[in-house]
Formats: C-alpha cells, structure tokens, sequence
C-alpha cells in the first residue's frame, strides 16, 4: 500500500471529534475488505492501537483527518468514499439507538416533514461539536434546507476533483430518511476539497 502515513506535523490539535468516524470506518473497512486490509490502512495511518481497544471518547480529530487521507491514498477515491458512505450509515444508525432521545425520535415522525426537518436540523447544529471538530457548522432553513462546514477536517490534504464528505453526507441523509423523510436526498453540492468556500450538503425533502 505504499509509504506510511502518520501524524500530521505539530502532533495533536486539542480539537476533538467523536469516535464513530474512526470505529465506524473500521467496521465498514472490515465488513467489505476483510482484516488484512483493516490492519494494513490503520497500521498506515498509525492509528492500528484503535482496532484492539476502540476509542469510547471524543478523539483529537487529526486522527481522523489522517484516517480519511490514509483511505484515500490507500484504496483510491471511489473505493474510499464506498467506505465512508457505509460508515456514515452506520454512524447514523447508532446515533438513533444510542444518543436521539426516543422522545424527539417520536416527536419529529409526527411533525410535517417541514417542520421536523428544521427541528432535527437545528439540533445538528447544536450538536455539531461532536462531529466538526475545529471546524464552524451553520445552516440555512429554506428549500432546500442546507448545512454549510467551513473549515472541515474531512477535507484536509485530500484535494479532490469533486465532492468528498461521503462520511458526513450518508450520515445526515440517514437520519433524515429515518425521521423526516424517507425519501429525503442530501447532496453535497460544495466541497473545500476541491477549492470551495465551504462544504455544503443540501437537504431536499418530499
């Protein structure tokens, strides 16, 4: 798989995101390329201390930035962003079992599909310090509904031709599918990666 990647210089950042965006790409690593290609993209990224005793905290989020360039580099774009689209699903999913209280859950399946759109996207927001790191999350509530991400961590050192943030993008489309609109699109129509302002992922609903 090449040379090694490894910490980025001036070693830790102090900004944390939370574990699902390493665990969450090891299971899906694992689920579609078995454990001999597991090992070898995390003892690349020098992270390979992670499959023996997963993160169960907020990790600093330059391990996450040199995972997602690791995969990049290591399987190529299209095969990498296979593998963060399956680990932002499963991502979401643990986000409804473990951390959505049941009763907003209930409250937003109720609610036209308007309404709960700006509910859960607004509780996105507030919450954004989980997933963004040092990067800054906003939101504009029109139609479509949008949530921009400047400074995103995700797309540092993997310049790319077109949109990237598959981890981030399957993610929010999950929850929304599960509910708001289980026909909902989320569509990354911007992307830093490739020279832009911001990433921004549109939320387009029934």
């Amino acid at each position: 798989m090449g040379a090694q990647l490894t910490m980025l210089p001036g070693g830790l950042s102090g900004h944390r995101i939370g574990p699902n965006a390493i665990i969450r790409v090891a299971d899906a690593l694992r689920e579609e390329d078995g454990e001999e290609c597991v090992r070898q993209v995390f003892t690349r990224a020098g992270l390979e201390r992670y499959l023996d005793d997963p993160p169960g905290r907020m990790v600093d989020e330059l391990e996450v930035v040199v995972l997602h360039r690791t995969l990049w580099a290591a399987l190529g774009p299209e095969h990498a962003m296979d593998i963060e689209r399956r680990a932002g699903v499963a991502t979401a999913q643990y986000l409804l079992r473990r951390r959505i209280p049941p009763p907003f859950q209930w409250l937003l399946r109720l609610l036209p599909a308007r309404l709960a759109g700006r509910l859960l996207l607004s509780a996105i927001i507030r919450h954004s310090w989980t997933f963004a790191g040092s990067g800054r999350v906003t939101a504009k509530y029109g139609t479509p509904l949008r949530l921009m991400i400047e400074n995103n961590p995700m797309c540092r050192g993997t310049p790319a031709p077109e949109p990237e943030c598959a981890y981030y993008a399957s993610t929010f489309e999950r929850l929304f599918r599960v509910l708001v609109d289980g026909r909902a699109r989320v569509t990354e129509v911007q992307c830093e990666a490739r020279g832009d302002s911001a990433c921004c992922f549109e939320i387009r609903l029934r």
